[in-house]
């Protein structure tokens, strides 16, 4: 298996833990969504993505259609997304995807976190290029042969395929994510949820007690109402 089974099997106890914060992330995915491509999802193919997922994570369909009826009013604000990018106790490289509709708060915060926790808050650039950006779907696997379906997307940009209990998970480089889900759409393959990462080009190995202040740190950033992702490249 390859960098991106490892990595799945690594964080999937952890995404999407807790489902207020499930609910809240996807919210703001739908306003971003919606400001970008308007609010029909059959010709917005963002907003089917995050449509998708909120389904996954169970989000009742009069709060999705609330949440597309909300982002459509011109009044409402957009959320701006900004990466963050530092290092944690021993060198850890983290990276923090927010979506905010205030900067300055979101900076004071993320900044905070990593000074009381013994990091420090790099500059754009310092951290992403130890990171592989890339894009995921997620499918159910029921009558579906895994080395056929590998064998056609491959010309689309996908990199990996493998099992995951009950489902199937693809992986591709990110600018790939458009033509995977085209393709899948038009073999007629549902797709359960979709989405992005940053996997690490390799991995820190740090003592036992660097990594409970890594985690520390990583805690305090991941229940920011503001963070909508956190990616690190800690051993496991």
């Amino acid at each position: 298996m390859g960098r991106a089974f490892e990595f799945r099997k690594a964080r999937k106890m952890k995404r999407w833990s807790a489902m207020s914060k499930a609910f809240t992330r996807i919210g703001k995915d739908i306003v971003i969504a919606v400001k970008e491509g308007g609010p029909d999802p059959d010709s917005n193919s963002k907003l089917r993505a995050v449509i998708q997922n909120a389904k996954s994570v169970n989000m009742p369909k009069d709060n999705i259609e609330r949440a597309i009826k909300r982002a459509s009013d011109k009044s409402v604000g957009d959320f701006k997304e900004i990466l963050f990018e530092g290092y944690g106790p021993s060198g850890v490289a983290i990276l923090v995807e927010t979506a905010t509709d205030n900067n300055t708060r979101t900076v004071a915060n993320i900044r905070s976190y990593f000074n009381k926790y013994n990091g420090s808050l790099g500059t754009s650039g310092s951290v992403i290029f130890l990171f592989d950006h890339t894009c995921n779907f997620k499918i159910n696997k029921t009558n579906i042969d895994i080395e056929n379906l590998e064998f056609d997307l491959i010309d689309y940009g996908v990199e990996e395929v493998f099992e995951e209990d009950e489902s199937i998970l693809i992986y591709g480089p990110f600018d790939s994510f458009g033509e995977i889900q085209k393709k899948l759409e038009s073999m007629k393959i549902e797709i359960i949820s979709s989405g992005f990462d940053r996997i690490p080009n390799n991995h820190k190995d740090i003592s036992e007690s660097d990594r409970l202040e890594n985690e520390k740190l990583l805690e305090k950033i991941e229940n920011d109402d503001d963070v909508q992702n956190v990616f690190h490249n800690m051993k496991n």
